[in-house]
């Protein structure tokens, strides 16, 4: 029960990787924060997690609007305390080439997967770094590491949020507050198959997809979770910012 007493901040927590995470979390004893844009989602985690003798709360949260993610950390600090923060919500864009990418899209994509993980370190460090313990797990991507072709805005900012995972290890960690980044690879949640559908023939492209993969096939979220857990656990209480590849070697070739 690594996080028996904890309070685990989860953001992007309706679906995939945030709610696999989340039900981690609660079968390790956290009191699990659920939120999400997603409303539906978020509460159907909820669901879930008591369903399974567990315990968790939603919060609706817009992780692009500042003012609202401080406020709902406040909210969280107030009644349950906060010890770890998964910055986990994100989208992605339609396969385009840089200059067929439009304004709008570009705004989107970096409100979301920049900005959002910006405002949810912003709004917690203060409380971790003050009570001089916490962990932050943010999620970037194989883009984090690789420019993918035609998915520039997304490259842009998981790669920027792997740069800022260790800019705030190396300023929180004489707070005793660590920050690290997983990077997973293609992983079978309702991002990757938005992606697969945009290629036509989502078989196939699956098909084509899992051939570059060590092991031959889509991660699922709850690997991906496996070690967002381990991140914000005590057994890597000696690892700051760094970022975990999760991506069935993909990489390695």
């Amino acid at each position: 029960m690594r996080f028996e007493g904890k309070t685990v901040f989860i953001t992007g927590a309706g679906a995939g990787i945030g709610r696999a995470t989340a039900e981690r979390c609660a079968d390790e004893g956290a009191t699990v924060v659920v939120t999400d844009v997603d409303r539906e989602g978020g509460e159907e985690t909820v669901e879930r997690i008591a369903d399974a003798g567990g315990e968790a709360t939603f919060h609706e949260l817009d992780v692009s609007d500042a003012d609202a993610f401080e406020d709902c950390v406040d909210t969280v600090v107030d009644e349950h305390g906060l010890d770890v923060v998964v910055n986990n919500a994100g989208i992605g864009h339609a396969p385009a080439a840089v200059e067929e990418t439009d304004t709008r899209t570009f705004e989107r994509v970096l409100d979301v997967n920049l900005r959002g993980v910006w405002n949810g370190c912003h709004a917690a460090l203060p409380v971790l770094k003050a009570q001089e313990s916490g962990a932050i797990v943010n999620v970037g991507s194989l883009a984090s590491l690789l420019g993918l072709p035609k998915q520039s805005v997304y490259s842009l900012t998981k790669g920027a949020v792997l740069n800022f995972t260790r800019a705030v290890a190396a300023e929180a960690g004489p707070h005793d507050v660590r920050a690290n980044a997983v990077c997973p690879g293609f992983t079978d949640t309702q991002l990757g198959q938005q992606y697969f559908a945009s290629q036509g023939d989502p078989e196939k492209a699956i098909e084509r997809m899992t051939a570059q993969y060590p092991l031959r096939r889509l991660g699922e979220p709850e690997e991906v979770a496996g070690c967002i857990a381990f991140l914000a656990s005590e057994d890597a209480s000696y690892v700051t910012g760094q970022g975990l590849v999760v991506d069935g070697g993909y990489s390695a070739w």
